[in-house]
Parts: C-alpha cells; structure tokens; sequence
C-alpha cells in the first residue's frame, strides 16, 4: 500500500544551455553533468555558484548509445556506435578540453607508455579504448573504486582502475581487464557494481552475485572457465527450444515467475563461471561468487499494449557508507566504509527494493498509479518519471541501515520506524514529456522532450488518476526553456524545511487518524536520518540543524505513543530517551484535565514508569510529582509504591502521598510493599507512631521481602552514588538486624552488587572509605552465615579477618554493639569452626573488655573453620605481636593449619610451655606424631638441662609427653629415643610400664 500526500520535496528549477538536442545525460560530481547528442558531449556545472554553467564540451569518436561517469578516476565511459559496430572507449582527464580544438590523445587500455612521452598527457584528454571480443550492450563503474563492468550477451568483462605513476608530478590512468563473468542464457540490459557485487538485469530477470577473495592458499581460479554452479544448464535450454516451438501469433508461452535468496539462486538454472585474464601472475584474484538474489518476472498481460511495457528497468546498487569525516588528501576509495548495499530495479508498474549485504531482504514495493519509464534510488527518495509527472517516494534505507549499524536499536534505549512500514508518495508532479532521469545530491536532472500529439491527447482525455488531495501543478516553463526539448535541474529542498512542512502537515491528523499521524512522522523521522548518514557533505551548522530536528521528531514520536491508542505503545519510552527531553519536559507536554474523567494511555504510563525506574538524576517538581502520583494510583495502582520510591518523587507532599496510600486500602492492595511505603511516608510525616505501627503489622521476615520488592525503600542512587534512605538510617538505630537482613535479602536476588551494599554501610554510618563500621562486619557475618552463592568466599573471608586482626592490634573497639557473638557464629555457621582446646590456654579469659574477646574469639573460629585459605592472611599478622597472648593464640594458628608443627613446638617451649601438651595432643597426629620423640622429647630434655624459672613446667610437660611415648613405642625403641645422659630413676617407672605394655595387652 501507498500512502498519498500532497508535499513539496521539490524547489527551484534551472534550464542547462544544450546547444544541440540530448539524447543521453549521466551526472557524478558537482562539475560533472554529460549531456551527449549524436558525437558530441557537452559537461556543466551540477552545484555551488557555477550552476548550469558550461565546462567543456568534446566529440566521440561515435554516436553515444550509453554513458557512464565515475568520481574514482574521474572519468567518463561510453559505449559508441560507428558504421554499424559497437565499441567501449573512457575519457581520461575530460577537465582538460578547454576547446573542442584541443589536442586529444587515443592510447589503448593497458598499453605501457614511457615517460617523455606522457608529459604531454598532463595538459590533455586522452581516450583510452577498450577492445572487446563481443559488442558491448552495457556499462557501469563501481562508485567506491572505480572498477568498469562492461556487459556483452551471456558475458561480463571486468576491468580493474590502476594508476600508473610515471614521475613525482604524473600518473596516468588505465584499466587491466582481470575478470570475465560467464552467465548463460542472458542478454544484459543493465548492470551495477559496488564493492564487488555485480547486479545483472535481462528483460524479465535479475541475478545479483557478489565476487569475494578466497584465502591465499586456497584454490586459485583458473585461467580457463570452471563452472560454479551444480544446476545444470539443459533445463533452461530445452526450456527455450520448447518455447520457441509453441510461440505463435495466436499464443505466448510465459515462464513462472520465480524469487530465490541466498544459496536458493543457484537453482535458477543459470550458470555461472569464472575467468580470470590478469596479465601478471602475481595480480591474479583468487575469487568466489556467493549467490544472493534471483528474480524472475513474468508479464502480466493484461496492462500490456507493446513489449516495452513488460520490460524491466532502472536497475542500481545504492551503498550507504559508515558515517565519518574524510581527511585531506585521501582518495575516496580509501574513505568509505560499505555499511549497508541496497538494489532496486522496477517494472512499468511496480518498483522493488531489496537490502542485500548480511541477509538478502525484500523491504518494499512500489505501486506506481502509471506506467514508469526511469527511477532513481538516492538514500532518501525514490524519484520516479512517466511520460508527464515527475514522482516522489520514500524509501526505507535509513531504517535498515540504523538497524545494522547500532546494536542497542529496537530496545528501551533507542527505536526507529520499521522496514516494513508502508511507503509514501510525498508528490506527483506534473511535468510534460519526461524521457529521462538522473540524480547528484540533492539535484534531480530531468530531460524532457514534448511530444505535442500526446500533449493534446492528455489535455483531452477526462481520465483522472489523482485524488484532488495529491493533485499537482504543473511547473512553470522557465525563460529560456526551448519549445521541444531540455535538460533541467530541479533542486530538491533542504530536509530541515521538508521535515518541518511534514510535521505541519501531520497535525491534520492527530485527532482524526491516529495511524496516519504516525506514519507521516515516522516519514519525517526517517528523513532526518537519511540526510544524517552523509556526513561528508554536510556543513557544521547544517549537521546541528539536522541534529535538533532529528531530536524533535522523536519528541513528536514520543507524543504520538504516549496520547494515541496503539498496540506500539512501549515505543514512546525509546523516542523520548531520543529526543533528550526531561521527564520533567515530557510531563509538562501532557494536557493534564482538571476533572477526574482523564484517560491515561498506555504509552505514557509506560514512559514515566521506567523513566521513574532508572534512578534519573532529575527531581520533579511538588506539583509534577503530585500529579504523577495521582495518575498511578488512577490508572495502574499496583505500581503506586515504586512510583512513590523513586527519587525523582522527593518532593512530593507526605501528606499527598499518604492519601494515595490510604486509597489502595479500599482497592484491596494491602500488601507489604504498601506497609513499607506507608512507613517511610510516615517518618516523612514525623510520626515516629504511625510508623512503628505500620513496621509491627508484619514480620521480620515478610518485611524483608517487601524490601526485595522495592529496595529504593533503602537504597537509591543520586548522581552516580550510592544514597541510604530516610527509612535505612531510621532503621539503623531501631532495628539494626533488620536492616542488615534486608540488604542480606536484596544481595541474594540480584538486587545490590558485593560492592554496592559495603559503600551503603559506610555511607549509611558516616565513615569513610578506610573505615569499616560494625554494621558492614555484621553483614559480613551474616553472609557467611546465610552461605550465599554469588559471594566469593575467600575474600569475604579475608575482609573479615582483616577487620578482627585490625581492632586486636589497635585496641580498637567497634562503633555499635555486635549482632552476633562467636558462640552465635559458630552455632549458626560452618565457616566458623570450634575454637582448638589449647588455643584457650593461649588465650585466657582473663581478657579485660568483653568486645576484644568477642573479636579474638571470632577471629580464632574462623581460622579453625574449614573454608579459609590461611596462607593469604599471613603477610597481614605482623600488627599482631607475638609477645601478646592474643597474637601468640593467632599466629600459632595459622602456622599450626600450614603444618609447620616443628616452629609451633619451638615457639611455645619459649613462650608458653603449659600449652605444649594440649597442643600435641591435639595436632601430633597420624604421620605427624613421631614428632612426639623426635622434636618434642630432646627439645624437653635440652631445656631441663638449661634449667631456668620455666623448669616445672618443661618437667611437667615431659611426664606427660614420656606417657605418650611410652604406650606408642616398643620396649627397645623407647630406650633408643631416651637421652643417654638422662637419669634412670626419672625414666624408670617409663620403661616398666612400656616393658608390661605388652603383656598387658595380650592378657
């Protein structure tokens, strides 16, 4: 479907001076407009102040059939007709024919020319001729490279750019032919090229390939053909003969039309094959042909008057290139960046648009209301000529190129109308005897030749094919407008002003049609993006105009999904995140009624919704905020709390919020989400009462899942950083294990990050980064506690320690009292092991503040747990003396879990020998309790030798360890480990009980 308007894309008109009748014309360049008749070319100015001025003027060598021109090289491609026979010949430094007396110089492609002897090229046109085996019926360049792509029946002739560098000062251009493409089967009519994909169109087909470079290993492509594709050929031809057979004058055999993409194309029954003719060897191209479109027609009979009227047209390659600025000096070759490739081509009566590079995709299809006889494809239109009007489409580039280039399109963030959005006529202009097209920028060159029998004929008919709303006026004939033939150029109005007539002409329709006001400023919208993907062309002030319109179209986007009914009205959410309007400016658009009869859409409630959701750095005003609580609680009441807790509600009046609140009572809301709510809005209130009252209505554990429900009930983020609420320092002070369990609740469902939830802490109790509150070790407590998964064990293990070691060694107390003690920790947690029996006769009770034991005892059930990884706190136990009874208990610990008895032994023979004998008792196990008579027992002996004020206790501690060995050892293996200096009566009562041992065991 196509959709009519009555716009006015197009602007002024200027005659171009042609001193003879054109029967050809191509443009390329802001200087380069060919306007060719019979042997004679002539060139004008396209642009700028020098418009439709005269730049030179040269003959062919033959009468001009058809002429291509290229901005790489800068050159002009023709195919010529003398005497019966067809050549190809390019005009090289075309600039240079200052009179058509000038010297010319004729030189065959690929011939190598000295150097004195191209001096004189500089200052003159050369015609380069291209010799080909078959007559050529066809020509294009690729617009990125250069490339020539002659067509000749059932072949294609490939011929590359080069630039020969003859000196400093001179290089010459030429072509090498490196590629001939066989496809059987076909007679081109036209061809396209761009970057390697070659579009080719018979009558009723289109094939469209693309050549891609193997790896340099891989297979090279012969120098002879090799056929590419597995169908075979004899379908097709003995399809032919069999046609040939029926075709009669009473009968027309007509193949089925036929569509197939991608890899499916190779089924069309043509074949095709490669043939590389580089010259050197090292040039060659190791090439492959993907498949990617073929297209069959079949004509429908019944809108046909000759064979004219069944016949394809127009076929081109339109290349949308990466958005960027170019710098000085460089080619264009070297500047662009294929992002997108687009391929249209049309029938009398219906144009098709197809989007070919990463997937192969029809986007729209053009009915025309008469017969076409030329289109031109630019980025933003579609520019379409019959026999007396000149028509304006819109196309869909600018909506599939945003959809490649920008992966965050189609999302909350960013949107963009569809592909598939039903296209437009913005104008069907009349115009009197059109007979051919082209387009540079924003420039629509028209050759007209009136036939005055048709003219009259047109005058007379009464058939109509326009609405009186897409009615046209004839265009004026200008002063110097000739009476049968001329080439104008029609200059197409700057976007920012056609935009501007659009949105105007959109606001017919805003209470009447709401699709349709839609659409015309989705038209809009994808205008402003078309004329955005060239940057390159655009001047600073013309980027910022089109960037503030780019910005207003969302802005109207966003006003159409928030206020009309329509099943897309999540949309209005992207477009106004486009248009960089505040909430605040999206919410004083709105019409607010006075009445309670206002209808709020969807759209609307959407947008302020999520808006109100991502924590923006904006605060409403009271009023704002009021009626954007009121608006919730008409329409969507379930989401009145998290309207009310987000912090661009801070203003609002407490006293309005509770009534609000107290409104849902009756809607039958009384969740816990609402209790929450209702608390924080009463602490706002200053009714310490009300509150209490509101937090006492449910359990510890409901209100902690009330908080996961909304965790802006604590936490919000302002600015980047991390805010605790009114509600989290209130509770601080009253329920400090329900705070800690809501934050507990709200790190286990995702809701706060490891990070977030300590910064909320310090925040919260004033410290500093440095500085870690008893709040934030509680919660560390609390989540080895409730073993969560997503926290890394080890290091909250080491925050913990790090903390208990840090209070020990500055005698540092904490700021509140702990929620838990290390009775509580070990009972409740694994991770928190029983305390080793000797480690209590390092560390006696006799500690003097009950929060220091609290914090030793921790720190020693922790490092008897099973989860800690000991060898990381190590380096960290130097603040910790060992002369202290604390540090002695901390460091023999994690020695004593690195399995270096020997040390701990020594160690406590020096400082604490009563703990010797629990400690071996306890960890001189299995392969470790040899130590017993090895270490032990000489180091016990050695110090008894010494003497010294800790004698007793080396004797006591020897007793013990003696009854030790004694059950372990043999009889002879007792006296070997025993001192040969030792006393016999001291060892005595020893050896008789290890001697009985045995017979002791065996009765």
């Amino acid at each position: 479907m196509v959709h009519l308007y009555n716009l006015h894309p197009f602007g002024s008109q200027q005659v171009v001076p042609c001193t003879l009748e054109p029967e050809r014309l191509c443009c390329g360049a802001p200087d380069a407009l060919f306007v060719a008749a019979g042997c004679r070319v002539e060139a004008f100015a396209v642009a700028g102040q020098e418009l439709c001025r005269p730049r030179c003027a040269f003959s062919t060598l033959g009468s001009v059939r058809r002429l291509v021109y290229s901005e790489p090289g800068d050159y002009l491609v023709m195919i010529e007709e003398k005497h019966g026979a067809t050549c190809v010949r390019a005009y090289v430094n075309w600039r240079r024919k200052r009179s058509e007396s000038s010297r010319v110089c004729v030189r065959m492609v690929g011939h190598s020319m000295e150097a004195p002897v191209s001096e004189a090229f500089r200052d003159q046109m050369s015609i380069v001729e291209i010799p080909l085996a078959e007559a050529p019926l066809c020509i294009c360049c690729c617009p990125v490279k250069g490339d020539l792509l002659v067509g000749c029946t059932n072949q294609l002739f490939l011929f590359t750019l080069k630039c020969q560098v003859m000196s400093e000062e001179l290089s010459v251009l030429d072509f090498e032919r490196s590629l001939v493409i066989h496809i059987n089967s076909i007679i081109p009519v036209e061809l396209s090229l761009c970057l390697g994909h070659v579009a080719v169109m018979s009558d009723l087909e289109v094939l469209i390939l693309k050549l891609e470079s193997g790896p340099k290993g891989g297979e090279r492509v012969s120098h002879h053909p090799q056929r590419t594709s597995s169908n075979p050929v004899s379908q097709t031809e003995g399809l032919t003969t069999e046609t040939s057979q029926l075709e009669s004058d009473d009968f027309v055999f007509c193949q089925k039309p036929m569509e197939l993409i991608g890899e499916k194309s190779r089924q069309s029954g043509m074949s095709v094959t490669l043939e590389s003719t580089g010259l050197a060897e090292e040039k060659v191209k190791y090439l492959h042909i993907q498949h990617l479109l073929y297209r069959r027609f079949t004509p429908d009979i019944s809108f046909c008057v000759s064979s004219d009227d069944i016949k394809l047209h127009s076929l081109q390659l339109l290349p949308i290139y990466r958005a960027g600025s170019p710098s000085d000096g460089e080619k264009l070759s070297q500047e662009k960046e294929l992002l997108s490739l687009f391929c249209f081509f049309s029938l009398p009566h219906a144009g098709y648009l197809y989007m070919v590079v990463k997937s192969v995709e029809l986007m729209s299809v053009y009915q025309y209301p008469e017969k076409a006889l030329q289109a031109v494809l630019t980025p933003q239109f579609l520019h379409v000529i019959t026999s007396n009007n000149l028509q304006c489409f819109t196309v869909r580039c600018s909506a599939a190129v945003a959809r490649e280039d920008d992966p965050y399109m189609d999302t909350t963030l960013k949107a963009c109308p569809p592909v598939s959005m039903d296209v437009c006529a913005l104008r069907i202009q009349l115009f009197i005897g059109l007979k051919a097209i082209c387009h540079f920028k924003n420039h629509i060159i028209l050759m007209t030749k009136a036939d005055p029998e048709a003219t009259e004929e047109r005058r007379e008919s009464p058939k109509r094919t326009l609405s009186r709303r897409t009615a046209s006026v004839q265009l004026r004939m200008p002063p110097g407008a000739g009476p049968g033939w001329n080439v104008y150029i029609v200059n197409t109005v700057p976007p920012v002003q056609l935009y501007k007539e659009m949105v105007d002409y959109s606001n017919t329709y805003k209470t009447v049609q709401t699709q349709s006001c839609i659409h015309l400023l989705s038209e809009a919208h994808l205008l402003v993006r078309a004329a955005l993907l060239d940057t390159q062309q655009l001047e600073p002030g013309e980027r910022a105009e089109l960037m503030e319109a780019f910005k207003e179209s969302c802005g109207h986007l966003g006003d159409c999904y928030s206020r009309l009914a329509t099943q897309h009205a999540h949309l209005a959410l992207p477009y106004y995140k486009m248009s960089s309007l505040s909430l605040a400016e999206v919410l004083a658009r709105v019409d607010w009624a006075e009445d309670e009869s206002q209808k709020y859409e969807r759209g609307l409630l959407f947008y302020v919704n999520h808006s109100l959701y991502e924590n923006l750095d904006e605060e409403l005003s009271g009023e704002l905020a009021a009626r954007v609580a009121e608006m919730f609680c008409v329409a969507e009441p379930k989401r009145l709390p998290h309207v009310l807790c987000s912090p661009s509600m801070k203003n609002i009046d407490p006293s309005r919020a509770w009534s609000c609140l107290s409104s849902l009572d009756a809607c039958g809301f009384s969740s816990v989400l609402v209790t929450l709510t209702r608390a924080a809005v009463a602490l706002k209130l200053g009714d310490l009462d009300l509150h209490r009252k509101e937090i006492q209505s449910h359990s510890e554990m409901q209100l902690v899942c009330g908080f996961i429900l909304e965790p802006r009930l604590l936490i919000q983020q302002r600015k980047g950083l991390t805010v605790p609420t009114e509600l989290a320092a209130h509770l601080k002070e009253s329920q400090p294990g329900l705070l800690v369990a809501a934050v507990l609740g709200l790190q286990k469902n995702d809701k706060i990050g490891i990070e977030e939830a300590d910064s909320f802490f310090k925040v919260l109790c004033g410290k500093g980064e440095d500085s870690i509150p008893q709040l934030l070790v509680d919660f560390w407590e609390a989540q080895l506690v409730s073993c969560l998964p997503d926290v890394v064990l080890q290091e909250l293990c080491f925050k913990l320690t790090s903390q208990y070691i840090w209070r020990l060694s500055n005698r540092q107390l904490p700021d509140t009292t702990p929620l838990r003690t290390s009775e509580d920790l070990i009972n409740a947690c694994s991770h928190y092991g029983l305390i080793y029996p000797w480690v209590r006769v390092l560390s006696p009770s006799s500690l003097a503040d009950k929060n220091y034991r609290e914090d030793l005892s921790k720190l020693q059930s922790l490092l008897c747990g099973p989860s800690f990884d000991i060898a990381s706190i190590i380096p960290f136990l130097e603040p910790l003396s060992v002369d202290t009874a604390a540090g002695l208990s901390i460091h023999m610990l994690c020695h004593t879990r690195l399995k270096e008895y020997e040390q701990c032994l020594d160690t406590l023979l020096d400082r604490c020998p009563q703990a010797v004998i629990p400690y071996a008792n306890h960890e001189l196990k299995d392969e470790y309790r040899t130590l017993w008579w090895k270490k032990l027992l000489p180091e016990l002996c050695q110090r008894i030798k010494y003497g010294g004020e800790k004698l007793q206790l080396y004797l006591a501690s020897l007793k013990e360890a003696l009854s030790v060995i004694a059950v372990e050892l043999e009889l002879r293996e007792f006296l070997n480990v025993l001192p040969e200096d030792g006393a016999a009566a001291f060892f005595l009562p020893y050896l008789l009980y290890c001697s009985r041992k045995k017979s002791l065991n065996a009765g």
